[in-house]
């Protein structure tokens, strides 16, 4: 079977269930596994988020949609001339990947079409299915049931120690700065099961703009920065301008230094990863009952008591490795 993902957690699904060496296609942001890299590309962004700052984002969007051109280049003929038989796409942001409706275009009139499957999970039951989905397109059905089985048991098991906790800390989570954009679709789910409480937006929520004010009236108590295909290294760029709003240091998370920043590759991308996340979020959140969940170089903390004289980017705020 030849497979052509055009998503990066498609991808990484694929080689979960141990059809890496199917794929014969991906797009530019699939990168993980290693091996993914091998692979042709066949889509790529024109939005370049690791060079980019958030104010040029926001321009070249703006123009992108004003035009009614796709932020994504999908080479057509490669597709004609290879004819895979599964190409996996998604219908659930118009900026995340390229999405369904370029690709049925792309393979309307093709001899032999392939089956393209659709996948939009917006919480993280809708994540496992979509495993099941892909597992069952493929070839791969009693794979993808043992990784789902996996998945869920480290879940229960999670949720299980959570049980009888007396306080579940206001949590917030944001995907985007400058404009502010909060973490949707299944990370309000992640957040709920890792024991905080979020009450502004349900699990299933999709990722929209909100008011600064809003998330000060919030107060949350323990605040969460992943933005979407950005690193460590772009997040530290970024959160100089989130700083510098009003009422910043009147947040409690930003009292007690409960602000941090997290690789978004365990949230922004709906495959098995999202599991680390959880628990990544898990251990934040309730480091009295979780431990050893954070992988190096995966999260910063707000260091409250440099805050002031520690200056990143020219401004007042610091961020230390966590664990430490």
């Amino acid at each position: 079977m030849k497979i052509c993902s055009l998503l990066p957690s498609g991808t990484e699904i694929l080689f979960a269930l141990g059809l890496g060496e199917q794929i014969v296609g991906v797009s530019d942001l699939c990168v993980y596994p290693p091996e993914a890299r091998s692979k042709h590309v066949v889509s790529r962004s024109k939005i370049d988020a690791e060079v980019l700052t958030s104010d040029q984002v926001e321009e070249l969007v703006q123009r992108l949609l004003s035009t009614g051109e796709s932020p994504y280049e999908l080479d057509n003929d490669w597709l004609r001339d290879n004819s895979p038989d599964v190409v996996l796409t998604q219908d659930l942001c118009f900026f995340c990947e390229v999405d369904a409706g370029q690709v049925h275009e792309a393979v309307e009139g093709m001899v032999d079409p392939p089956k393209v499957l659709v996948l939009q999970p917006k919480t993280v039951s809708q994540v496992f299915e979509s495993i099941v989905q892909i597992g069952d397109a493929c070839g791969a059905a009693a794979q993808a049931k043992v990784l789902v089985k996996g998945l869920n048991e480290r879940v229960e098991a999670l949720t299980r120690l959570l049980e009888g906790t007396e306080h579940s800390p206001r949590v917030f989570s944001l995907e985007g700065i400058n404009p502010i954009v909060i973490g949707g679709h299944w990370i309000p789910d992640l957040l709920r099961l890792a024991g905080g409480r979020q009450e502004m937006f349900p699990p299933g929520s999709p990722a929209v703009r909100a008011k600064w004010e809003e998330i000060c009236e919030w107060a949350p108590e323990k605040l969460f920065i992943d933005l979407c295909s950005s690193d460590l290294a772009r997040n530290q760029r970024e959160i100089p301008w989130l700083a510098n709003q009003p009422g910043w240091e009147d947040i409690p998370a930003v009292r007690t230094g409960e602000v941090y920043l997290l690789d978004h590759v365990y949230f922004s991308m709906p495959g098995p990863r999202i599991i680390d996340g959880l628990e990544i979020l898990a251990q934040l959140t309730h480091p009295q009952l979780f431990s050893e969940n954070i992988m190096p170089n995966t999260v910063l903390k707000l260091d409250a008591d440099a805050a002031r004289v520690c200056p990143t980017g020219g401004i007042g705020v610091c961020f230390r490795p966590f664990p430490a």
